[in-house]
């Protein structure tokens, strides 16, 4: 008996439809917003930033009348890339007393790698949405599967969009307090984001990246 071909995709199994714009659009209806918070090293500020820094992020979650989601995602650094240009740097350089610097800089920095583990931290805030919030039970994944699956779901994020982005307004408020910059992710930062997050192991330098995510995401629920 011939094997059966298999048709499904790994993004199958990830619940994502689709990202439009800056939505995620999610299977069974629920879409979210993310908003990505730009790290500040806190042991390096003065108690008085410290404590207007915890204040007010209590005051943040005090003034929520929403459920948010706080991902804080450590990621292992790859230097390799940074330490090949400074060995580029050291052979164009051409005062010896600087190359020498240069050198003991590479060397410290390959030790520190060696002996402790570089890690990226990144902050994310998820705003979720669901079709209860719109009085709707229609889904996406429902529209997915008509002839014209493209405009629904457009229309759908559109409509989510109109709940969420007050939302995020209200969120990024009160992130302007904490004397730090957050930004709502759009579509092409969500796809890199996702990408990343489900091949942790891939080496792809940054301008394989682009190439590697148009051929990986499938959108509208294709097969």
């Amino acid at each position: 008996m011939a094997a059966q071909k298999i048709h499904s995709t790994t993004q199958k199994f990830t619940e994502i439809v689709d990202f439009i714009e800056d939505i995620v659009v999610m299977e069974g209806g629920n879409c979210c917003m993310i908003i990505e918070i730009t790290a500040s090293n806190f042991a390096l500020l003065s108690r008085r930033e410290q404590d207007t820094r915890i204040f007010s992020y209590a005051a943040m979650l005090n003034s929520l009348s929403f459920p948010i989601q706080i991902i804080i995602r450590n990621k292992r650094m790859d230097i390799t890339i940074y330490l090949k240009e400074l060995e580029e740097i050291i052979k164009s350089t051409k005062g010896q007393q600087l190359a020498t610097y240069i050198t003991y800089y590479r060397d410290f920095v390959q030790e520190m790698v060696t002996v402790n583990v570089v890690l990226n931290k990144a902050f994310y805030i998820v705003i979720p949405y669901s079709p209860l919030e719109a009085g709707t039970t229609a889904t996406v994944q429902n529209a997915a599967q008509k002839k014209t699956a493209a405009s629904p779901a457009e229309e759908y994020a559109t409509n989510a969009k109109k709940i969420l982005q007050p939302k995020a307004d209200s969120v990024l408020g009160q992130l302007q307090k904490f004397a730090t910059t957050a930004r709502v992710l759009e579509r092409e930062d969500l796809i890199k984001l996702f990408f990343n997050i489900y091949n942790q192991s891939s080496n792809l330098e940054a301008g394989q990246l682009g190439e590697a995510i148009e051929a990986a995401v499938i959108t509208g629920g294709a097969q």
